[in-house]
């Protein structure tokens, strides 16, 4: 009886240290290819967005403009950015808050990499998904218009 427990165990064990083999044999994502074709999509909207920080792993967009939210006085007001973090690139898309019907915004490849409420864990990307990201800056950036916020 012991032995088959042992057995399982041992070959659990072997299991594991496989799939790790082999993961660690997958190339890894460049990340900093990511974040530069990710950023060159956010640039088109600087201007009017004005750069806040333009580096080598941090990029964001802000509009600056004297504006009343929800009855609170606002000199600026965050459009999106980008941080290369551990695994992933961040993509955070503020126009994710005022549109409650996020379908409208995302095609359902991208909304799966939607991680919280408004952070897009990014980990590949390649030409369709480049383009849903596109599209959805366009309509962010619409209801940015729309509200008077750009």
């Amino acid at each position: 009886m012991r032995d088959l427990k042992t057995t399982g165990w041992v070959n659990n064990l072997r299991n594991m240290l496989a799939r790790r083999e082999e993961n660690m044999r997958k190339p890894k994502p460049d990340l900093n290819d990511i974040f530069s074709h990710l950023r060159e999509k956010l640039k088109k909207y600087s201007p009017p967005l004005q750069t806040r920080f333009d580096d080598e792993g941090r990029f964001e967009l802000w509009s600056v403009k004297e504006l009343v939210i929800e009855g609170r006085k606002r000199r600026d007001v965050f459009f999106a950015s980008l941080i290369i973090q551990k695994g992933y690139v961040g993509f955070y898309f503020m126009p994710v808050y005022i549109e409650d019907d996020k379908k409208r915004l995302f095609d359902p490849a991208l909304l799966k990499l939607l991680k919280g409420k408004s952070c897009f864990h990014i980990r590949q990307l390649d030409e369709g998904l480049l383009q849903q990201v596109e599209s959805a800056l366009v309509v962010g950036f619409q209801l940015y218009q729309e509200r008077g916020w750009v």
